[in-house]
């Protein structure tokens, strides 16, 4: 049965429209954890404009379930993860401009860069996801430099103008969820999931754990986030015990 990490950015958002104190987003992680969320996922960009260095310390110390920390893959943010120890490390892409995560990792071409840092979060004994596109060939690069998972990048089939298009997304996702089960390699999804595409989502029983963010908490602006989580996680989690056949 899959997992739910919610991921708390935004959270972080909102309390940085007004550089105070409020909301804080450990707190807001507590509240996620008793509301059955299998975990917490948290992006320390390198501009800082949601989470902050307290909030990653912080929350390690709070933290009970797994702690997943998004992350450029550069030096210093290595550095960190070395000195925080999150459970998990999801190397994503990262451009100053983009309002969020644009796409996956390119590992092919950035293979050289991603053997060694790959190589020295698990050597402190840190669990390495590199977030990708669907594609079978990225999967395979990730396997290559040394990763323990793939995050598959959910944004296009989310973002899909139409039902065909919903499809075609939809099929890359599973050929490199199958591709990757192949490998025997764990297999995480995220971006842009919400309410109602997950209900497809969740069907893919090789899919290990489900990050979302913004559609948990834009529904917790309305609900509470206890209700958003509890509602997601059902979702999640029902859907994919239900159907245990080929799609």
């Amino acid at each position: 049965m899959a997992r739910l990490s919610v991921n708390i950015d935004h959270i972080a958002t909102l309390r940085q429209a007004r550089l105070g104190k409020e909301p804080d987003p450990v707190m807001a992680a507590s509240i996620v954890e008793l509301a059955g969320a299998d975990g917490i996922t948290v992006h320390l960009r390198e501009d800082r404009r949601h989470i902050q260095d307290r909030d990653l310390r912080l929350l390690r110390e709070t933290v009970k379930t797994k702690l997943n920390l998004e992350m450029a893959a550069i030096d210093e943010m290595v550095n960190i993860a070395m000195e925080v120890k999150p459970d998990m490390v999801t190397l994503v892409p990262e451009k100053r401009a983009e309002l969020t995560t644009e796409g996956g990792l390119d590992v092919t071409i950035n293979k050289e860069g991603l053997l060694r840092q790959v190589s020295i979060l698990k050597d402190g004994g840190i669990t390495v996801s590199l977030f990708i596109n669907p594609d079978i060939d990225q999967v395979k690069s990730a396997l290559r430099v040394g990763a323990d998972y793939v995050e598959i990048h959910t944004g296009r089939y989310a973002d899909a103008a139409n039902k065909e298009e919903g499809e075609m997304e939809f099929g890359r996702i599973l050929d490199a969820v199958k591709a990757a089960g192949k490998l025997r390699m764990g297999i995480n999804a995220g971006h842009g999931l919400n309410y109602i595409n997950i209900k497809k989502m969740s069907k893919i029983s090789e899919i290990d754990e489900f990050s979302i963010g913004h559609g948990i908490i834009a529904r917790a602006a309305l609900v509470g986030l206890d209700r958003a989580v509890r509602e997601m996680a059902e979702l999640v989690k029902v859907n994919q015990a239900v159907l245990k056949q080929p799609l």
